[in-house]
C-alpha cells in the first residue's frame, strides 16, 4: 500500500516531513511513482556520436543502455539480458558491434535485438524465438537539442508537452550558440551518503548557501563575486518541471579568469539575438529538471545526474560542456574549472557534499525526524511573470523553487495518471 505523502509536503505553509529523507516505503514509492514513469535525462547525443557508441546509465535503479545503431539511431533499453538477468554490458561507454553477456553468452546486436544464443540448435532444439528475447526498450525515447530523454510509461505526454516553457531555460545552457554544446573532459562519478532531493533541490534554487558554504571558494576566484551581492539584479524562477537560479541580464556568473570573461564578452549579443527577449531580463545559471537532471555555469560548464541507489545514498554522474563553436583555450579552461570546483575533489562539490551528507544524518533520529524543515522563505513574495511564463521570486534569494519542487514530487507520488501531474503550467 502506498504511503500517503499529502501530509509530508505541505508547500501553503513552506514545511516538509523529514521523513521523506529517510523512510525506505517513500523511497521505493519513488522509484515506482517518479523514476518508473517520469521523463529522465540519459546523455547528450555527442556522448553517442557514432555508430557502435554506447553509454551505460541507469533510470532510477534500473540500469539502462544507451547505443547508437548501426543506421545512426539512438535507442536505450534495461541493461539486462533476458536468460538469467545479467547486467549485460558492464562498460560505462565505448564502442561495440554487440553485446555479450558474460554469464552464458546470449549475444544482443546494437539495436536490441538477441541475434546469437549458444547451443541454439541442440540445447534448445532450435525452438526459442529469438525475436521474442532482445533487450527491453524504454517506452519513449526522445531528444531536444542534443539533450537525450526517455521514459518507461508509454503513457507520460511528448517530451516538448513535458518540458513546456523549461525548453527556453535549458536553452540557455545547451543552445546558446550555432551548434549547440558537446561533452568533453570525461565522466566524474561519486557516491554521496546522502538523499537525492537534497542535491537536486540545492541546484535548484538554493542561493542562500552561497555566501556561507562557498565564502572560501569564492573569495579564491572561483566564482563570480556577484554571486553573493544581494544587490545583484536577479531573481529564482519555476518554469514547470524546472527550477532556475537567475543573475541579471548584465551580470556575468564566469568565474575572474580573463580568457573566459573575455569569451563571453565576444558572444554576448550573439547569445541574445539566439536567445531572444526574455535574454534580457534575466541570465540562467544554474538549475534542475525534475526529478534529477542539474545544470551549471557557475565556476565551470558542467551537468549532473543524481541517481538515487537508497533513500540516504546517491550515485553522481558529471560531465563538462561548452558551446562547440568555442576556441579550445576556453574549453580547457572550463575543463580545468570543472575539476577544480565540482569534481568529487572540487571546492564547491566539497562543501555540499558534507551539508547534505549532514542534512540526511540528522534525519534518521527518532526525535529529529518529528521536527519539521522550514522552507518559508519568500512565502508570498513571489508572482508569475507573463514575460518569462514562470514563477518569479520579488528578491534574488527566495525558496519558491524549493516548495515548487516538493509540490511537484508530492503530485507525481500520489498520482494515478499523467491526467493528475500538473506538466508544464503554472
Amino acid at each position: 500500500m502506498a504511503t500517503e505523502v499529502r501530509g509530508l509536503v505541505n508547500s501553503e505553509d513552506g514545511l516538509l516531513d523529514r521523513r521523506i529523507f529517510n523512510d525506505e516505503e517513500i523511497y521505493r514509492q519513488e522509484l515506482e511513482q517518479i523514476f518508473a514513469r517520469s521523463w529522465l535525462f540519459l546523455c547528450h547525443e555527442s556522448q553517442v556520436a557514432q555508430p557502435g557508441d554506447f553509454f551505460s546509465t541507469y533510470m532510477g535503479e534500473d540500469p539502462v543502455l544507451v547505443v547508437r545503431d548501426s543506421s545512426g539511431k539512438i535507442g536505450a533499453f534495461l541493461n539486462v539480458c533476458r536468460h538469467r538477468g545479467n547486467r549485460v554490458c558492464r562498460a560505462d561507454s565505448g564502442n561495440a558491434s554487440a553485446f555479450i553477456c558474460a554469464y552464458h553468452g546470449w549475444t544482443y546486436g546494437t539495436d536490441g535485438k538477441l541475434i546469437a544464443v549458444p547451443s541454439l540448435k541442440e540445447a534448445y532444439y532450435d525452438e526459442l524465438d529469438t525475436s521474442k528475447w532482445g533487450l527491453v526498450p524504454v517506452a519513449k525515447l526522445e531528444m531536444y537539442k542534443g539533450l537525450v530523454f526517455a521514459t518507461f510509461d508509454a503513457d507520460a505526454p511528448p517530451l516538448l508537452d513535458y518540458l513546456g516553457e523549461a525548453t527556453w531555460y535549458l536553452d540557455n545552457f545547451f543552445d546558446r550558440r550555432e551548434g549547440g554544446v558537446e561533452v568533453f573532459g570525461g565522466m566524474f562519478k561519486w557516491t554521496i551518503p546522502c538523499n537525492w532531493k537534497l542535491a537536486a533541490e540545492n541546484f535548484g534554487g538554493d542561493a542562500y548557501h552561497v555566501g556561507w558554504s562557498h565564502l572560501s571558494a569564492i573569495r579564491n576566484s572561483f566564482a563570480a563575486s556577484t554571486a553573493i551581492d544581494p544587490q545583484t539584479g536577479g531573481s529564482i524562477v519555476a518554469a514547470g518541471p524546472v527550477n532556475i537560479i537567475c543573475f541579471g541580464a548584465d551580470d556575468d556568473p564566469t568565474p575572474p579568469i580573463p580568457v573566459l570573461r573575455q569569451y563571453e564578452a565576444d558572444v554576448k549579443q550573439e547569445i541574445r539575438d539566439r536567445l531572444g527577449p526574455r535574454r534580457d531580463l534575466f541570465n540562467p545559471f544554474v538549475g534542475t529538471l525534475f526529478p534529477n537532471f542539474s545544470m551549471i555555469r557557475a565556476g565551470s560548464r558542467s551537468f549532473r545526474v543524481w541517481h538515487p541507489k537508497g533513500p540516504d545514498k546517491v550515485e553522481v554522474t558529471a560531465w563538462a560542456f561548452c558551446d562547440k563553436a568555442a576556441p579550445a583555450e576556453v574549453k580547457e579552461h572550463i575543463r580545468l574549472g570543472s575539476i577544480r570546483g565540482f569534481s568529487p575533489s572540487g571546492t564547491f562539490e566539497q562543501d555540499d557534499m558534507d551539508n547534505w551528507q549532514e542534512c540526511t544524518v540528522t534525519a534518521k533520529g527518532p526525535v529529529s525526524r518529528r521536527i519539521p524543515l522550514n522552507n518559508q522563505m519568500g512565502i508570498g513574495h513571489d508572482s508569475f511573470n507573463e514575460d518569462l511564463m514562470s514563477w518569479t521570486s520579488d528578491y534574488r534569494m527566495s525558496e519558491n523553487t524549493h516548495r515548487r519542487f516538493y509540490a511537484r514530487w508530492a503530485r507525481f507520488m500520489e498520482a494515478n495518471s499523467w491526467a493528475d501531474i500538473e506538466t508544464n503550467t503554472p
